[in-house]
């Protein structure tokens, strides 16, 4: 089917090149329309920008082994091991797609990762032996599988399947070396495995309805797996309305759970409460801002958590014997993520990533009296740049047309004079722009001058879930219009210039992109559209299964007659005759979250509308967004000349 609906795409895109005119071009794996020839000077400007790596925590392999990171060599990321800080980075996998998720066995002797075709996201569960090198396939080979959970003992892994109908997402509990499952939920719904107890019996248990809603649930999976029929669930946490819990693992002794949760407040807050509902506490009720991420260490005695305070990470340890709080080292401002613990229990690893630095790993020791000492493990390289003079971004706070406070990151431009300005959008929408190393970024600013706006427009995550909420259904159009309340916020800065605006984003971004050229049309120069919904009611209607009734609960349901008149009048492609400013659409051609026929409307309408001026870019071996090095570069070579076009001629 993939096949016929590429076969579709390619003729569609023959039949507007040919009716309009345009300059049709295929490279390889890409497909170009009207997209300029990229000037060798600017590819060699770009390149030490491209060259840039980063290094994701993917386990810990014992004290002797060191540890796995995800990291690029070449043109995509791939299992690397490192013995030692510092160490080289050996790698382990080599493939032509990118590993998308790696789980070290707690045992050290395997890991379990997954990677899919061409960015379909129907990704694969396989097993690598560190000892023989050998590699196995452990999923079906046609369903999405996602989300690995070891159990302590190795004997055991859950991770999350489509393969049951395609549709709803289940969880299977496997064996390592054997295709054989499981199955622990065989119900309507998204769902995950969490966390197994401290004997691998019960496995803690996700249903995802939505970012504002979800439920925990135990199953008893059994001393083995040859238990026939479906296990029993048992509901834990019971609330009497929407709650979102977001992480949870079980107590060292398995009689309790430490979760995070939204009940009774507007923030992500971590709780501890007995299996039997006994012993309810809140560890953090004096923290306004969300807790992220969680983790145990083995033997139960510490346990780590970050929290989001406006976009930056803060690392809490917590020894549980003891009742008191540990000292942590000092860290530079920054985003922290994928917090584990080795299995001696006193070590912690982490990822660490700020506007300066891209993501490296590092760690602490835990209960040794040298919590305050940072060990960093890998070193990233910048592409021989001074990443230590890179930009750091202004928190800024934009009064919106509500009153609304509306966060955002301000990167400024070099140079002297108002500067022209870039409004860059982050997807989801349930997601948040953070002061994240972006070496496109430091080049907007320092080589072509541009100022760069990142804001988290309402909806976004990180502020509560009264913000998360306030662009729901026929809230939609509300986020756009913090996007004007930014636009009339530049227009007071002496040092910006108001009449040199672009706005990109990517996704979700990519509907705001077009939306704000709907809208703004006459106060932008421009707008990068990348993957980006154009029409609510065709997205909902052709997006994968396993995802619609996930986004409907964000957007509104499409099949209600009522709401489908709502989002068909909201959508870019009812209101593109207002766009009369260059566009550059960018899209993958397998991408099962937004089709490419999201991007191909678009393109058709503006062209055919105004005869707008549209610069469109395919891969047909991409997905929801460019993995591979190759294509990435292309692509950001060709924004730069789009910006160049709309914001410095």
């Amino acid at each position: 089917m993939r096949i016929t609906m590429l076969g579709c795409l390619v003729a569609m895109l023959l039949a507007s090149a040919s009716a309009l005119a345009v300059e049709r071009i295929e490279r390889g794996n890409l497909v170009m329309e009207d997209v300029p020839a990229i000037p060798p000077a600017l590819a060699e400007r770009t390149n030490r920008y491209q060259q840039t790596r980063s290094a994701v925590l993917a386990g810990w392999l014992g004290r002797d082994q060191g540890l796995l990171i995800s990291t690029r060599f070449a043109e995509t990321a791939q299992i690397h091991q490192v013995a030692m800080p510092g160490g080289d980075r050996s790698q382990l996998t080599f493939f032509a797609e990118p590993v998308a998720e790696a789980a070290a066995s707690p045992d050290g002797k395997c890991f379990l990762f997954t990677r899919d075709v061409g960015g379909n996201e129907f990704y694969q569960v396989y097993q690598f032996d560190i000892g023989s090198g050998a590699i196995q396939l452990l999923s079906d080979g046609t369903s999405r599988n996602t989300n690995l959970r070891w159990s302590s003992q190795t004997d055991r892994f859950a991770y999350s399947t489509t393969r049951r109908n395609g549709k709803d997402t289940d969880v299977v509990v496997g064996m390592p070396g054997s295709t054989k499952v499981r199955a622990i939920t065989e119900r309507e719904g998204s769902w995950r495995a969490l966390d197994f107890s401290p004997d691998g019996r019960r496995l803690l248990i996700s249903k995802y309805v939505s970012i504002n809603e979800s439920e925990l649930y135990i199953a008893d999976v059994g001393a083995d797996l040859s238990g026939d029929g479906v296990p029993q669930l048992q509901r834990f946490h019971a609330t009497t309305g929407p709650v979102s819990f977001s992480v949870a693992r079980f107590s060292r002794d398995g009689r309790g759970v430490y979760f995070v949760s939204d009940q009774d407040s507007d923030f992500q807050r971590l709780r501890y409460e007995n299996v039997d509902g006994r012993d309810a506490r809140v560890l953090t009720a004096d923290v306004d801002w969300d807790v992220g991420e969680i983790e145990l260490s083995g033997g139960g005695t510490f346990l780590a958590y970050t929290v989001n305070a406006d976009g930056v990470s803060q690392l809490h340890l917590l020894d549980i014997k003891a009742g008191k709080t540990l000292g942590v080292p000092s860290l530079p401002i920054g985003v922290i993520s994928d917090l584990q613990f080795d299995s001696s229990g006193k070590r912690l690893g982490f990822n660490l990533n700020n506007a300066r630095s891209p993501s490296d790993v590092f760690s602490i020791e835990v209960g040794s009296g040298a919590s305050d000492k940072l060990t960093r493990w890998t070193r990233s390289e910048t592409g021989g740049l001074d990443a230590g003079a890179f930009t750091e971004p202004q928190l800024i706070h934009i009064k919106s047309f509500d009153g609304l406070q509306v966060p955002a990151f301000y990167y400024r431009g070099f140079g002297d004079g108002p500067r022209p300005v870039l409004v860059q959008i982050h997807g989801g929408p349930e997601s948040q722009a953070l002061p994240s190393f972006n070496p496109l970024i430091e080049f907007y600013t320092r080589e072509l001058g541009i100022s760069v706006l990142v804001p988290n427009v309402r909806g976004s995550s990180g502020y509560g879930k009264k913000y998360l909420m306030l662009d729901n259904g026929r809230l939609r159009e509300d986020s756009v219009r913090d996007i004007g309340a930014l636009l009339d916020w530049i227009a007071t800065q002496r040092e910006l210039n108001a009449e040199r605006v672009a706005v990109m984003g990517g996704s979700y971004g990519g509907y705001m992109t077009l939306a704000s050229m709907t809208h703004y049309n006459n106060r932008l120069r421009g707008g990068i559209d990348i993957v980006g919904i154009s029409n609510f009611v065709t997205f909902l209607t052709n997006t994968q299964d396993y995802r619609r009734n996930l986004r409907r609960a964000e957007y509104g349901d499409e099949s209600d007659e009522q709401m489908r008149v709502f989002l068909q009048g909201i959508s870019p492609t009812a209101n593109a005759s207002r766009i009369s400013q260059p566009m550059f659409i960018v899209q993958g051609a397998n991408d099962p979250r937004v089709p490419a026929s999201e991007a191909e409307q678009m393109v058709e309408t503006i062209r055919g509308n105004n005869g707008g001026e549209v610069w469109y870019l395919l891969a047909t071996d991409e997905g929801h967004g460019f993995r591979k090095k190759a294509n990435r570069d292309l692509y950001n070579n060709a924004a730069i000349l789009f910006l160049q076009k709309i914001l410095l001629e």
